[in-house]
């Protein structure tokens, strides 16, 4: 199906079907269980089968729908955030609707063939011997065990169900709070094992002296990082020879004091963060009057940045670009005091060395010279004819074709009295002039690089993030940018473009995909129960999923990601499906003995294998995904940390909270015996 779609096995599509693995183990657990169950209850194999299938084939069916319409959300993303999950969730629900036909066709038929010749009847004693067989006649006393203290606190939380259900869905309340102090980040840092270190020189440096420059700061970078973690170094000093180098590079180059030092760290190194850290407080400190920042090095972050150089980039949007440098470089120095902000700079430079040259029209005039020929001569002289004029050789020996540009040797103009002696010639003048007859040179100051968005000219602030989430980073510029709208010049205008736009409007799009999941889910169970409580009871486990997720992100300082919200969503789908199996048991056995505390509790203690089982299942395929092991691991971490979380508070939610629940709303139907009467009748009928 994924190829079908055009997807690939890469990734994301395989971190789809690690997220599902849980839920398709499930899906054949419950059916083989089920089928168990109903072999225990004396009947002959190929009945049993045939019951113990049909019993949970419209919940698993109901579940399985739940759990692959929860990730409709993904389809609501926009840019890049799209391509990553949508993959990813494709993947998922094509495993879900394959695991299922699976588990009602494939399993059931194994099991017939399989399990022919194998006792089941109550009663029956099995005379093998070994270890395994040992282990795991010790495995079912001791979950017999635990199913018996299960249904003792049950029995305590169905006595004490006006004090249990308030304070358990309290407790879930009030977790939820822990939200807002989770930071949010659109993407988790990734420890690629490597630094993109920029280096800005003074505005106009030559590119020897940047060199000299780069060389000592190098020296220092090998001074900071130890010869066991550092690999090598590659430095990129001035602009590129291209100018298709320079449209499609993200290093922020403007001329030839900039600089790029790249640096690569060996397997088993610190980590990359501590080093930038380091630098970030030595370079500067070291190196006064010299810029430094750090950009994105790895694939994931530069794609998120949409060519950016930083996460945060502050556009200044207007035709006033003097007005609207002052207010930059004033918006930028506040920056630099918002907690986390770090590496705060304005892009634009307006301090460009230049050589102004007004021609004198008399003077011109009268050696037959215009301002053409003026300009065009000294273009050529300092930059070549190559583009004004270009010519071309033809090798007879290889039939390559080289460009002849004419040019002044670089070392000859290397004061001002050489540029002001260079010679000015035009077609049809009998001598050349030297500029300095026909015109005035004069120092100047400009641009030296100018920015357009949409066409109107930008001035830019950039700014990364150290030990603190993005989201809080650009609440505290929000609030900056607020305190100067008023004193924008006319016309100007402030936003904030980067990858924090893309993370709010991947978040709204999460946020309202997942309340419309919700009500899908909903809706699916009333139509499937054919009643609206019967539904509201399912999903009262969804609290508790919620509060476990808050939980494990905060306890394993977590921020809230795309990832982390992936990981919540499958969390809901799961507890929705377990909530499923046992509200749909209990409601039959509620048929069948019209009596709510014994349904419930029938329902909690058949339903309690199945459920650990895909709780436990899921929890320990995420171990290795929240550990963040591996190159990159650090990518989907918070998404196993969220499951994990998650299933373990809705597990108890299902075991405890749900079927408390549902014995309170069909508490009309109770027979006149307490719980102790129940629990005697149903040892004497046994």
């Amino acid at each position: 199906m994924l190829s079908a779609l055009g997807e690939t096995i890469n990734v994301m599509t395989l971190g789809g079907l690690a997220l599902a693995v849980g839920i398709l183990v499930d899906d054949a657990t419950v059916t083989i269980e089920n089928i168990e169950r109903n072999l225990a209850l004396g009947k002959e194999l190929h009945q049993a089968i045939l019951d113990g299938a049909q019993e949970i084939a419209v919940p698993a069916f109901v579940s399985t729908l739940c759990i692959s319409i929860v990730f409709l959300p993904m389809f609501l993303l926009q840019g890049v955030a799209r391509y990553l999950f949508v993959p990813l969730a494709e993947a998922v629900m094509f495993a879900m609707l394959a695991s299922y036909l699976l588990s009602r066709t494939l399993v059931p038929t194994l099991v017939f063939y399989l399990m022919r010749n194998h006792r089941h009847q109550l009663g029956d004693t099995d005379s093998k011997t070994g270890w395994a067989h040992g282990f795991h006649v010790g495995f079912v006393k001791m979950f017999d065990r635990f199913g018996e203290w299960y249904t003792a606190v049950l029995e305590k939380c169905l006595l004490h169900r006006k004090l249990f259900l308030p304070a358990f869905l309290g407790v879930c309340l009030l977790s939820l709070p822990l939200a807002l102090v989770l930071g949010r980040d659109f993407f988790p840092d990734v420890d690629a094992g490597q630094i993109r270190l920029h280096v800005r020189t003074k505005t106009g440096m030559r590119l020897e002296d940047t060199a000299k420059i780069v060389g000592l700061v190098e020296d220092r970078v090998r001074q900071t990082i130890p010869a066991a973690d550092l690999d090598g170094i590659l430095d990129n000093i001035g602009l590129p020879i291209s100018g298709i180098n320079l449209s499609y590079s993200n290093g922020g180059f403007i001329g030839s004091m900039d600089a790029e030092v790249l640096i690569s760290l060996k397997e088993g190194h610190r980590p990359t963060a501590d080093y930038i850290r380091l630098l970030r407080a030595r370079l500067p400190r070291d190196f006064v009057g010299t810029g430094f920042f750090f950009q994105p090095a790895d694939i994931v972050s530069q794609i998120l940045n949409f060519g950016a150089s930083a996460p945060i980039d502050v556009q200044i949007v207007g035709n006033n670009l003097a007005g609207n440098a002052t207010i930059a470089a004033e918006l930028a120095e506040k920056i630099r005091n918002v907690p986390g902000a770090a590496d705060v700079r304005v892009h634009q430079l307006f301090n460009q060395p230049r050589f102004s040259v007004d021609v004198d029209r008399t003077k011109s005039q009268l050696t037959g010279l215009t301002e053409r020929d003026v300009a065009n001569s000294v273009l050529v002289a300092l930059s070549g004819s190559a583009q004004t004029t270009p010519n071309f050789w033809l090798s007879p020996k290889n039939g390559i074709s080289y460009t002849i540009a004419t040019q002044a040797p670089q070392a000859r103009i290397d004061s001002l009295d050489a540029l002001r002696t260079l010679p000015v010639t035009a077609a049809g003048t009998s001598q050349p002039q030297l500029l300095e007859n026909i015109s005035e040179l004069k120092r100047s100051a400009g641009p030296a690089v100018m920015s357009h968005y949409n066409i109107q000219p930008v001035v830019d602030i950039y700014a990364n993030v150290q030990d603190r989430d993005l989201g809080a980073v650009a609440s505290g510029i929000d609030t900056l940018i607020a305190g100067v709208q008023k004193r924008l010049p006319r016309g100007s205008s402030v936003v904030m473009r980067g990858q924090v736009a893309t993370m709010r409007s991947s978040f709204a799009g999460l946020a309202l995909g997942v309340m419309c999941a919700v009500i899908l889910v909903y809706l699916l169970i009333v139509i499937n129960f054919q009643s609206w409580t019967t539904a509201l009871i399912i999903i009262t486990a969804l609290p508790g999923a919620l509060a476990g997720i808050c939980w494990s992100l905060f306890l394993t300082h977590t921020t809230l990601s795309v990832p982390a919200l992936m990981g919540a969503i499958m969390s809901i789908g799961v507890a929705t499906a377990n909530s499923i199996l046992m509200v749909s048991f209990a409601n039959d056995r509620l048929v069948a003995t019209g009596d709510a505390i014994a349904a419930t509790l029938e329902a909690g203690r058949t339903r309690l294998r199945p459920v650990i089982m895909t709780a436990l299942a899921m929890i320990i395929g995420m171990v290795p995904m929240a550990l963040g092991l591996g190159e990159g691991g650090e990518q989907n971490a918070p998404l196993g940390r969220a499951v994990i979380g998650g299933l373990c508070a809705a597990t108890m939610a299902t075991l405890f909270f749900v079927p408390v629940v549902f014995s309170f709303v069909h508490r009309k139907r109770l027979h006149p015996l307490d719980i102790t009467a129940t629990k005697s009748a149903e040892h004497e009928n046994v």
